[in-house]
């Protein structure tokens, strides 16, 4: 008897206010790193009617000018004019900026290995976990990106929804927006679209029959397998007019769509929120490096899915654990992949900053449409890199 299952995964666009509030925190985190690599920075945004509180703690040698930086993220989205909701020109900007606290600072700088040790010329011991937790990666061969099929096609919508919007195809859009996609499963694989839904920032001037016409053209049919589109239910602005959106219309705070940053509806996470973190917070570099991983044994074709959880204490360098589940996929038992993964990669703190080069600026880029699978971006993610496939096969 064939099982059939329903899963479903939503994106957002830039102009979503959560992601505009971490477009924000990540471009101060670039801006610091371009001056200084060694900083460290904890930077949270809330965007709201008129404006911008940008708040956290770090501690840098550089200067930023962080209201500069926070109304160029907003005038790059497209909001730059009031009948918009929000205007990067007008709106205002507040700053609450303290230093990191010392007591964090002392774990991060000497790791607990270094500290119960006078052995301390290990350099990659020398970092500690900059805070507890456990970080998930996750990697499947059913899409190019190595992401969940309906979460990847969600994305896909997302980015088309605002390419037609910036490159004057639709110029009815304006920059908040939604895409939710689900799949119908049979025995795991995807057979169909149930249902596709679409809501966007628009004109009051445009119909929301024309509206829906637009999209399905423009949006819908470019981005959706032919395959799977048999006779899917599609839900274009469900709720009728969506004129008034953006900081205007909901608060926006960083942190607050962890799930559309890593893997969609079908996979879990370890709670911790990407956005405006140095590298030194586990929560960003030890989800990254358990993509990079999980990525690298599904390419490698030792799994069809790998998950990999890892799990920090603050201030020690090296995992309290790193756990592999191929659920029944794996060409050899989850052990023996840990052992390989164990291995063929570093998770401490200073390695994974190493071999992922985290502490250069790219992480604005990152802070729409998702962190993982970005093989849209060039240059690509190191972490999406597919270089240790033949050292897992050795």
């Amino acid at each position: 008897m064939a099982e059939k299952i329903l899963i479903s995964s939503e994106s957002v666009t830039e102009g979503h206010p959560d992601k505009l509030a971490d477009q924000i925190s990540d471009g101060v985190l670039d801006a610091i790193l371009e001056h200084d690599q060694m900083a460290r920075v904890a930077c949270e945004t809330l965007v709201s009617t008129g404006s911008i509180i940008v708040a956290g703690e770090i501690t840098t040698s550089a200067y930023v000018d962080i209201p500069g930086v926070a109304r160029k993220v907003v005038l790059d989205v497209g909001y730059d004019r009031a009948k918009y909701g929000f205007d990067g020109e007008t709106c205002s900007v507040f700053t609450q900026i303290d230093e990191q606290s010392a007591d964090i600072a002392l774990g991060v700088d000497k790791a607990l290995e270094v500290r119960e040790s006078e052995m301390d010329d290990n350099q990659i011991d020398k970092i500690g976990a900059g805070d507890q937790g456990m970080m998930i990666g996750y990697a499947t061969n059913e899409t190019p990106e190595y992401l969940p099929m309906p979460f990847a096609l969600a994305h896909r919508l997302s980015r088309q929804l605002t390419a037609v919007r910036k490159n004057g195809i639709l110029k009815c859009l304006r920059p908040d927006g939604k895409t939710q996609v689900t799949l119908e499963y049979v025995d795991g694989k995807a057979v169909a679209a149930d249902t596709i839904v679409v809501s966007t920032q628009h004109s009051p001037l445009v119909s929301l029959d024309d509206l829906r016409d637009l999209i399905v053209k423009n949006v819908i049919d470019p981005v959706m397998p032919k395959e799977l589109m048999r006779s899917p239910r599609i839900l274009v602005n469900p709720t009728g007019r969506f004129v008034k959106g953006g900081p205007m219309a909901d608060t926006g705070l960083t942190g607050r769509k962890i799930i559309v940053d890593t893997y969609g509806g079908m996979v879990p996470h370890g709670g911790g929120a990407f956005s405006g973190k140095d590298p030194t917070k586990v929560d960003r570099s030890g989800a990254y490096m358990a993509r990079y991983a999980a990525k690298n044994v599904v390419a490698a074709g030792l799994a069809d899915r790998c998950q990999i959880q890892v799990a920090y204490a603050i201030g020690v360098a090296r995992p309290v654990s790193i756990c592999v589940d191929t659920f029944g996929t794996g060409s050899m038992s989850d052990e023996k992949i840990t052992e390989l993964v164990r291995a063929h990669f570093d998770f401490r703190p200073a390695a994974i900053i190493r071999d992922l080069d985290l502490r250069r600026p790219q992480y604005r880029r990152l802070a729409a449409y998702g962190h993982m699978g970005r093989i849209d971006l060039d240059p690509l993610p190191a972490w999406e890199r597919l270089d240790r496939v033949q050292a897992l096969l050795s």
